[in-house]
C-alpha cells in the first residue's frame, strides 16, 4: 500500500523503478516455492524411472546410439502438467519435445528446461547412473536447479546465490589443486563419425597424460552434479566438438567445461593445448 501512495506522488518513469524492485523482491522470495514445486515433479518423475529401470523397456533411436524411451516421454509429459498446473504463465524447452523439434530460444521469462531422463542408454542397460533435471532460468540466469537419481535416491538441489545441497546437506566442490591428482569425467557424445571420434579420442589421449584417471558416466546433469559436490574434480563435454574457450558459462551451449576455482585456470589450458 505504501508503494502504491507513493508511486501517484511521483513521476512515472520512477514509479517504474519501483515497481521493478517489488518485482524483484516477489521474484527472491518466490525461489522457495519454485524448488519445491520443481523437486515435487523431479520425484514423481522419479518414481516413474525407479519402476521402469526394472522392466523391459521399449527403445527408439534418435540417432545412431542417441536412445529415446517411453519412459523419457512419460516422465517428460507428468513433469510439463506438474508445472504448468503453478506456473501457467512459464515458459518450458524439453528434452523430448520442444528441443527435439528444434525450439530451444531462450528469452527473459522464467524458462523451465526439462531434461525427464538423462542417461538413457544406462537406463536402457540397467546401469544406475540416471536422473531427472529440472531448471529454471529468470532473465536467462540459472536460478533454480533439481537433479534427482531416483535409483541411488539422491536429490541435488541449488538456488541462486543460495547454495547446493545433496538429500539436503550442503555440498562444495573439491579442495584439489593439482591436475595430476584429479579425477577427470567427459562424455564420448552421440556422433559417430570418424572426424568426431577422432577429434575426440585425440583430445582424451591428450588430457589422460595430466590427470589421475578418467571416467564416463553417462549422464551430464549428474557429472556437473559431482563437480559441485567434491566426487569429481573435472568435467568437460564438447558436444559436436567446439572448443573449450573458458568463457563465463552459456547455458544453450553445447559444450560445458567444470572444475573447482582452483583447477580452472589449468583445466582451460589443458583442454586449449588438447584440440
Amino acid at each position: 500500500m505504501v508503494v502504491v501512495v507513493a508511486a501517484k506522488e511521483i513521476s512515472g518513469e520512477v514509479m517504474v523503478v519501483v515497481e521493478e524492485i517489488e518485482w524483484r523482491w516477489w521474484m527472491r522470495d518466490s525461489h522457495s516455492q519454485f524448488l519445491a514445486i520443481a523437486v515435487e515433479a523431479a520425484k514423481i518423475a522419479g518414481d516413474v524411472i525407479r519402476k521402469g529401470f526394472y522392466q523391459t523397456k521399449h527403445v527408439e533411436h534418435k540417432g545412431e546410439v542417441d536412445l529415446v524411451t517411453e519412459t523419457d516421454k512419460a516422465c517428460e509429459d507428468l513433469i510439463f502438467n506438474h508445472l504448468k498446473k503453478h506456473f501457467p504463465q512459464h515458459k518450458f524447452i524439453g528434452e523430448e519435445t520442444t528441443a527435439a523439434r528444434g525450439v530451444t530460444e531462450l528469452t527473459d521469462e522464467p524458462t523451465w528446461i526439462i531434461d525427464p531422463l538423462d542417461g538413457t542408454t544406462n537406463f536402457v542397460h540397467g546401469f544406475p547412473f540416471v536422473c531427472v533435471s529440472i531448471g529454471l532460468t529468470i532473465g536467462k540466469v540459472p536460478t533454480v536447479g533439481v537433479v534427482y537419481n531416483p535409483i541411488m535416491d539422491e536429490l541435488f538441489t541449488g538456488v541462486h546465490r543460495k547454495g547446493a545441497f545433496l538429500n539436503g546437506n550442503p555440498i562444495k566442490v573439491s579442495s584439489q589443486s593439482e591436475l595430476v591428482k584429479s579425477l577427470l569425467v567427459t562424455e564420448a557424445g552421440t556422433q559417430r563419425d570418424k572426424l568426431t571420434l577422432d577429434a575426440t579420442t585425440n583430445r582424451i589421449n591428450g588430457l589422460l597424460f595430466k590427470v589421475r584417471s578418467l571416467r564416463m558416466c553417462g549422464s551430464c546433469a549428474l557429472d556437473l552434479c559431482g563437480v559441485a559436490c567434491g566426487r569429481i574434480d573435472l568435467f568437460y563435454e564438447l558436444g559436436f566438438g567446439g572448443p573449450c574457450s573458458g568463457k563465463e558459462f552459456d547455458i544453450m551451449a553445447q559444450r560445458v567445461a567444470a572444475s573447482n576455482p582452483l583447477l580452472k585456470d589449468k583445466f582451460v589450458e589443458a583442454l586449449r593445448q588438447s584440440e
